[in-house]
């Protein structure tokens, strides 16, 4: 699907960006082309890249643009095949203080995209999104939330010659940039109390690998107006933190500081409404967008027992036991793993 092909990433210099660049640079993609506002960050990759993978190093392409405006990246998304749409604003606290900011990236910072892609003839752009964009309680949520009908909505208006839009939503990727992992190890090293908001606040534990898997399945499965899930066990804080321990050998304990701002005590990935059209597809779930009309005179009448029908969520997927917990942790490089 990719061989001799042009893929842009937004906000390709964070967690995703890197993994995804990761997988492609050694394939026989033509070229990937990294669109960030970072100038440092970018600085860092392609040095990182040049001692790492000296063969395929010229690849990667970078461009110094802003998704909040149209202008500064449009010229990136020329002769671009593929987007994966990963800028935004990810931290749920600082979206709670500064909810306009989250706004202009993370719901016009992607119309932009879709319009860069529209205007460049881009065959398919897949936007991500996460599992706080269902029922969303928080200002991060609720802008992923009405990034996802925008998508949906222009979706809609797409004809054959257009970009297929289509949606990943996520839970919690581990070790992720800004994630708490990362976190208690700096704490640890520290001799400092581990810090948890919640003891059986649940979350969704995926690695970067995963995520990617997730994008490249929405790559070759998608379809207009598609929103990929991957299914994925999950745990308690109190279990994470205490794989973490046991993983460093540290007897520094935890103390419980209670919810930040705007935090969930579990996480959904799939709401009700979403698992009645839903499609379960093994290790993914698709659920296709509603493209029904305005004219509701002509739709089929009939009402939906949603009382048997059960969200997907942090709280009734598989709980992982602090050894299964460790087990995954492992796999990460900041357990001598890979990921």
């Amino acid at each position: 699907m990719f061989k001799n092909k042009i893929l842009l990433v937004t906000g390709g210099t964070g967690s995703f960006g890197n993994t995804i660049v990761n997988r492609f640079v050694t394939s026989d993609i033509k070229e990937i082309r990294i669109v960030s506002r970072d100038e440092k960050k970018q600085d860092e990759m392609r040095h990182m890249y040049q001692v790492e993978y000296p063969e395929c190093a010229d690849k990667i392409k970078f461009y110094i643009g802003d998704v909040r405006d149209y202008n500064s990246i449009v010229g990136a998304f020329r002769g671009v095949d593929y987007v994966f749409h990963a800028a935004a604003l990810k931290q749920v606290p600082s979206c709670e203080f500064y909810p306009m900011e989250a706004v202009k990236t993370n719901i016009l910072g992607s119309n932009n995209v879709i319009d860069a892609c529209v205007n460049n003839h881009v065959k398919k752009a897949i936007f991500l999104s996460t599992d706080k964009a269902a029922y969303p309680i928080n200002a991060m949520g609720m802008t992923k939330a009405l990034m996802e009908k925008n998508v949906i909505a222009r979706s809609r208006q797409m004809g054959k010659e257009d970009p297929v839009l289509c949606l990943t939503r996520y839970g919690n990727v581990m070790a992720s940039r800004g994630s708490v992992i990362p976190l208690f190890c700096e704490q640890i090293a520290e001799g400092k109390q581990l810090t948890i908001t919640n003891p059986e606040m649940t979350r969704f534990m995926m690695t970067l690998n995963d995520a990617v898997d997730l994008v490249l399945f929405a790559f070759a499965n998608g379809e207009q107006g598609d929103l990929f899930v991957q299914k994925a066990p999950a745990a308690t804080i109190e279990t994470l933190a205490q794989a973490v321990l046991q993983l460093k050998k540290s007897d520094v304990g935890y103390k419980v500081i209670g919810a930040r701002h705007g935090e969930k005590l579990y996480e959904v990935l799939v709401t009700v409404e979403e698992m009645i059209r839903a499609e379960d597809m093994g290790n993914f779930y698709r659920v296709a967008a509603d493209n029904r009309n305005l004219n509701y005179d002509n739709l089929e009448k009939g009402n939906i027992d949603l009382n048997h029908i059960e969200q997907y969520n942090s709280h009734n997927t598989h709980r992982l036991t602090v050894e299964e917990m460790k087990e995954l942790l492992l796999k990460l490089k900041l357990f001598g793993g890979t990921y």
